[in-house]
């Protein structure tokens, strides 16, 4: 949660989604696959987020904004990390699959946000660490991870085959 605000400050919490989450998490991850050139697929996406909560193989935390005192919270932000496996370190990594804030609440830290929460769960959960790939024409996305203090690889290559 932010520092306690003034009457007209927004404040924004940053909270793990459960399964009643669904509905909440949906029109931004629909959003978000968007943004990346897909379609929203929302019976698709629906089940997708509905069988990872159930499954517990990864974790979504939403971000809350509060506009004022006695507004209503709404979901601004999500990010969702599934859980891999570092051979090298013996532990568990977790992938920061999805990073998404609507456009009408970016610009005032969400992001940040969220991406601190990621790496306090990744703590909390003795991992070895976080891992995330971003579009390389996605400027915006890039300052702020390597604001946050996250690295560029630079040694090692992403491979994909589609099946």
């Amino acid at each position: 949660m932010s520092d306690i605000p003034s009457a007209s400050t927004p404040t924004i919490e940053i909270a793990e989604a459960t399964i009643s989450d669904v509905e909440h998490i949906l029109p931004l991850f629909c959003a978000y696959r968007e943004f990346y050139g897909g379609l929203p697929e929302v019976e698709a996406s629906r089940e997708y987020i509905t069988e990872r909560l159930i499954l517990r193989d990864g974790v979504i935390f939403l971000a809350w904004l509060r506009e004022g005192e006695g507004a209503v919270a709404r979901p601004v932000g999500m990010a969702q990390l599934h859980m891999s496996y570092s051979s090298g370190a013996l532990k568990r990594r977790w992938i920061l699959n999805d990073l998404f804030v609507a456009p009408q609440a970016r610009r005032i830290g969400i992001g940040r946000l969220l991406l601190e929460r990621c790496r306090a769960f990744a703590i909390e959960t003795r991992a070895a660490g976080l891992q995330l790939r971003t579009e390389v024409d996605n400027a915006a996305a890039q300052a702020l991870y390597e604001s946050c203090g996250w690295l560029r690889d630079e040694r090692f290559y992403t491979y994909n085959l589609t099946v």
